[in-house]
């Protein structure tokens, strides 16, 4: 299957904010109870990634809506008091670069490319989700779009 063929859309997003929350017990029903509690809001996560269990406590990072962040930062901060976490942190100067397309997965070269655009604007990636249709990587907002141009040219799409 060519490359052209299976991506749509190359896109960037700089409408979000990252939340982490820090060293939360590695415990069933944890994650549960932040995302229920963000569920309840009706705040819309875009992504979310857990971190490697270290000592039993891991990080939960996750992206939301600009425009909701603050409201998702409170119930962030009121669930570390809650679980006994020990920081939350905000970054509102962040976008997300995504490739989207049929069939990433099965084609290593289209994460391949898309990585090496990356390296070679010298942008530092701060969180990584995929799924069968989509790579993504948040990134610094400063650097968004001239990373969003080097991934058009690395796919030598217009």
């Amino acid at each position: 299957m060519k490359q052209d063929s299976i991506i749509q859309a190359i896109t960037v997003d700089d409408d979000i904010a990252k939340i982490s929350v820090l060293e939360v017990p590695d415990r069933p029903g944890v994650a549960f109870k932040l995302f229920s509690a963000i569920a309840k809001a009706n705040i819309r996560i875009e992504s979310i990634v857990q971190n490697v269990n270290r000592s039993g406590i891991n990080d939960i990072t996750f992206t939301v809506a600009l425009d909701q962040a603050q409201e998702a930062l409170k119930i962030t901060k009121d669930f570390m008091n809650e679980v006994g976490a020990t920081n939350v942190v905000y970054d509102a100067d962040v976008a997300r670069l995504s490739v989207i397309g049929s069939a990433m997965v099965a084609n290593s070269d289209i994460a391949s490319k898309f990585f090496k655009a990356l390296y070679e604007k010298g942008v530092n990636i701060q969180m990584i989700s995929t799924s069968e249709v989509k790579i993504s990587c948040v990134v610094s907002k400063s650097v968004a779009k001239e990373a969003l141009k080097q991934i058009y040219h690395e796919f030598e799409m217009n």
